[in-house]
């Protein structure tokens, strides 16, 4: 049995059952999944100043998972927070991101992507995430559609709607190919869309746990896992205890 554990880096657990149910019912067989979420910090890293704050938290989390023999986790956000922070400080522990995840998949599906965003806002660190992955030849475009992280789930049915607006456009006036989910509260919505236009619409939640196993199962049956030789080399244990870090 793998465990993979999703670290919601906002303090919202009342959110965390539904999470972790619409995880665990979409994992492999031999996977258990549990949710934390940072004990303090914003509600949401729609700012670039939240996702600063949020960091040290995610990376905390990261820490203790790997204590406890966790075989993966992962980082709850679009953003990716603190994401090569968080893969060089394991040893063995996979560590996944949902816009890498996502956008690596939506990369292999088809010629182009567009990711479905919140707000406008959210560009700048998408963007920048998109181009460090290597996939800007792939990006058709951002569709926004008018929601915060905290409102895609308030009312479903006004969320499709919109959501419906945005793929509609990406498709037919920016010729996407597929379409990304942009933040993991989107969970839930794609079954509903990919039926309706015929293209793959990627749950990043879910690409971010595939991945996961994924990259678990190789680990395991062929020793591969994040090189430690000189990207993600990992901090000097004893300066670390000597800094109190």
């Amino acid at each position: 049995m793998k465990r993979i554990r999703y670290i919601k880096p906002t303090p919202n657990p009342e959110v965390a059952p539904e999470i972790q149910a619409y995880l665990q019912a979409h994992a492999a067989q031999d996977v258990e999944i549990d949710v934390v979420c940072v004990s303090s910090g914003p509600k949401h890293l729609e700012s670039v100043y939240y996702e600063a704050l949020a960091g040290p938290e995610i990376l905390r989390l990261v820490r203790e998972a790997e204590a406890e023999g966790i075989d993966g986790v992962i980082i709850g956000c679009f953003y990716d927070p603190v994401l090569n922070a968080a893969r060089e400080i394991c040893q063995r522990m996979v560590v996944t991101g949902p816009a890498q995840s996502a956008m690596q998949l939506a990369g292999m599906l088809g010629r182009s992507f567009s990711i479905i965003i919140g707000h406008d806002k959210w560009r700048l660190i998408m963007d920048e995430n998109v181009h460090k992955h290597g996939l800007q030849h792939k990006l058709a475009s951002f569709r926004s559609v008018g929601l915060g992280v905290l409102d895609f789930h308030k009312d479903p049915e006004d969320t499709v709607v919109r959501m419906r607006q945005a793929v509609k456009l990406a498709i037919e006036e920016d010729l996407a190919e597929v379409i990304v989910l942009g933040c993991t509260m989107q969970f839930g919505f794609y079954k509903e869309l990919q039926a309706s236009y015929g293209v793959p619409v990627i749950d990043a939640m879910l690409a971010a746990l595939k991945y996961a196993e994924l990259l678990a199962e190789v680990r395991n049956q062929s020793g591969w896992y994040t090189s430690k030789i000189t990207s993600f080399k990992s901090p000097n244990p004893q300066e670390m205890l000597d800094w109190g870090l």
